[in-house]
């Protein structure tokens, strides 16, 4: 991961590392086809930003980007996640990702994949970087988690969008509902042809709150990436996001310091805004910091008090604040938001509860 990081409440901004992404994950409404059983959103009726504000904000984003290139000699690659609920329920979809680009966003759209059409995929050509359709296991599995039939439209969704040479991304949510399947999902996705398959971690917020017991344990997950990445990457890659995932990478012997410089992107590398322009420090960790109605996004990221807390390895409790590994990891921020039976505001900063470190230090109180 790539790291900026935005301190002083001027609004000037201190880079860190050798960082230049910068990504924003939008979602354009709470609106959803489906009702899945693990969503991280607990769906609904909500305001949406008009095209006009849509198009205010994206300015306001792309001139903070500019500025800080400016200021730093930094070359940025921004881009934007589009999402929901599910996008392809705004009617305007297409003429917001053809704004967005022409304000120099990469654009990556992140869908269901159940309402594309081969006239859908056809306009989406050359307009997005890429496509990420969620399939969560074997048709059975998938359908049991996403609905009756979903699985079949998806993959028609899949196909349409690679018949126009749209790139395409699988995205699966482990749990122990589907954990067994996880190697058939990423065969699944070399047959298709797809660009990669990434995975990612259930997160007991919104919906997905009924299925904590369903979360993998830590070695569980361990032995998921383990599995996955056995597998190897040729024409279809296997990604995930997960900041624990690194940790099958080559291990690291030196404390990495105080400065986040990788893993969890909540408050180092990115923002969430929400269809009533309410800012999030990332999709699945639902703590307004601002709204763009209200607030700049300059002035959040420098002076929210949580975005600042997730950048201070002193605020961090448990064994992640004194990890040699936290300014490359963090843990998710999310899911220990999620998990906490305190359910503090502060929670976000509790260890990851499926972080598999085996060489942490020992904090249990001595006999």
């Amino acid at each position: 991961m790539k790291v900026l990081k935005e301190l002083d409440v001027a609004g000037s901004a201190t880079l860190n590392g050798t960082g230049k992404d910068f990504f924003i994950q939008w979602h354009l409404t709470e609106r959803c086809n489906l009702a899945c059983r693990h969503c991280y959103q607990s769906g609904g009726k909500s305001s949406e930003m008009d095209f006009d504000e849509i198009r205010e904000t994206a300015g306001e984003a792309a001139d903070m980007l500019q500025d800080w290139a400016e200021r730093y000699g930094i070359v940025f690659s921004p881009s934007l996640n589009i999402t929901g609920g599910e996008p392809f329920l705004r009617t305007d979809l297409l003429d917001i990702i053809t704004l967005l680009v022409e304000r120099g966003f990469e654009i990556y759209l992140l869908t269901n994949g159940t309402l594309i059409d081969r006239g859908k995929a056809k306009r989406l050509k050359g307009l997005v970087h890429g496509v990420q359709v969620s399939i969560e296991g074997p048709e059975a599995v998938h359908d049991s988690i996403r609905g009756a039939g979903t699985f079949r439209k998806a993959i028609a969704g899949v196909e349409a969008l690679s018949t126009h040479d749209v790139p395409v991304s699988l995205n699966v949510t482990a749990s122990r509902l589907n954990a067994p399947y996880l190697s058939a999902v990423a065969a699944l996705g070399r047959e298709l042809g797809v660009r990669s398959v990434g995975f990612s971690r259930l997160v007991p917020q919104g919906r997905g709150a009924a299925m904590t017991g369903l979360l993998l344990d830590s070695d569980q997950v361990q032995n998921m990436y383990r599995t996955l990445f056995s597998l190897g990457n040729g024409r279809t890659k296997i990604v995930s996001g997960d900041p624990l995932s690194a940790f099958l990478d080559a291990g690291q012997e030196e404390d990495a310091g105080d400065i986040a410089i990788g893993g969890c992107a909540a408050g180092i590398s990115g923002l969430t805004i929400l269809p009533d322009g309410a800012v999030t420090p990332c999709r699945r960790l639902p703590i307004p910091i601002g709204n763009v109605h209200e607030d700049s996004l300059r002035q959040i990221w420098a002076e929210s008090r949580v975005l600042n807390l997730l950048r201070d390895r002193n605020a961090y409790s448990g064994k992640c604040g004194v990890c040699r590994r936290w300014a490359v990891c963090r843990g998710c921020r999310a899911i220990a938001f999620g998990a906490s039976l305190s359910k503090d505001r502060d929670a976000f900063l509790d260890d990851d509860p499926q972080c598999f470190a085996s060489d942490c230090p020992d904090l249990a109180e001595p006999a």
